[in-house]
C-alpha cells in the first residue's frame, strides 16, 4: 500500500501549511487515517486522526491550531496547520489502518515541516 504525503516546507512562526496524503481509492475509503510526526532527536508521536466516518481526534498541543479532514472523492487526507510554532518542526507522516485511534500498518514517506524565523 502506497501513501503519498506532500505539502511540507519552511514557514515562519505563526504561519500556515496544508499537508496532503493520498492513496488508492479502495484503501482510502476503508481506512482510518492519521498523522504522526518525528522531530529532530525525538520519537515519532501522534498528531491527529480521522475515522472512516469523519470523527476526529487531536493531541492536546495542536488542538485549535490543526484541522484534519478527508475528501473521499479525491482519496486524499489533509492536515491544515495554522499558527505554526518552532516546536511543530518535524517530519510528518501519514498513516492508514483499519481502526480509528490505533496506529495502522501503512505509512507515507514523510514530508518535512520546518518552522523558523
Amino acid at each position: 500500500v502506497q501513501l503519498q504525503a506532500s505539502g511540507g516546507g519552511l514557514v515562519q512562526p505563526g504561519g500556515s501549511l496544508r499537508l496532503s496524503c493520498s492513496t488508492s481509492r479502495s484503501i482510502f475509503a476503508a481506512s482510518a487515517l492519521a498523522w504522526f510526526r518525528q522531530g529532530p532527536g525525538e520519537q515519532r508521536e501522534y498528531v491527529a486522526a480521522i475515522s472512516q466516518g469523519g470523527s476526529t481526534n487531536y493531541r492536546d498541543s495542536v488542538k485549535g491550531r490543526f484541522t484534519i479532514s478527508r475528501d473521499n472523492a479525491r482519496s486524499t487526507m489533509y492536515l491544515q496547520m495554522n499558527n505554526l510554532q518552532p516546536e511543530d518542526t518535524a517530519v510528518y507522516y501519514c498513516n492508514a489502518g483499519d481502526y480509528f485511534l490505533q496506529q495502522g500498518p501503512y505509512w507515507g514517506q514523510g514530508t518535512q515541516v520546518t518552522v523558523s524565523s
